[in-house]
């Protein structure tokens, strides 16, 4: 599990805590509220919560600082165009929970700003908190939903049909 660059304890991520035992997340009427500090790897936190909560669908929406790998969906060449950028303030940061081959399948795009105010975005390929902390709330669904590979477009899909 990608969780241990985190490096946390087993009994740790069970609870939601980093190494510092610091609470990652708590429950909250509509899901989970999530709060992720200076290092944290923002995609295997996410997994780890929805495999430990077993969330079985679920929508993100966030704001806070990150170091990123953006990327660009190439559809002809059927593979991002990558573009690594640290230090932005995500004034967005929204995507969904979804599940492939009995793993968390997560879609993220993001848009977020540097200390010149300019502005990049797309879909996140991965992300770690940078300064200060990224805040994200996780509304859960009540049904399940897969991820399936579309060929045609090279790229996964979310499926509406498979609950």
């Amino acid at each position: 599990m990608a969780l241990l660059s985190l490096g946390l304890s087993v009994a740790a991520r069970s609870q939601g805590l980093g190494a510092d035992t610091v609470r990652r997340y708590i429950k909250v009427p509509t899901g989970f509220l999530m709060v992720l500090r200076q290092g944290d790897d923002v995609f295997a936190a996410l997994e780890n919560l929805a495999i430990t909560e077993r969330i079985p669908s679920a929508q993100l929406s966030g704001l806070g600082f990150l170091h990123t790998r953006f990327g660009f969906f190439d559809g002809r060449k059927k593979a991002f165009k990558e573009k690594k950028l640290s230090n932005l303030e995500m004034g967005s940061f929204t995507g969904s929970i979804a599940w492939q081959d009995g793993k968390p399948s997560l879609h993220v795009h993001g848009i977020g700003a540097d200390k010149k105010f300019r502005a990049y975005g797309g879909h996140l390929l991965g992300a770690t908190v940078s300064t200060g902390s990224l805040e994200i709330l996780v509304t859960v669904f009540d049904g399940k939903l897969q991820r399936k590979k579309e060929e045609s477009i090279g790229a996964n899909v979310l499926q509406l049909g498979h609950r």
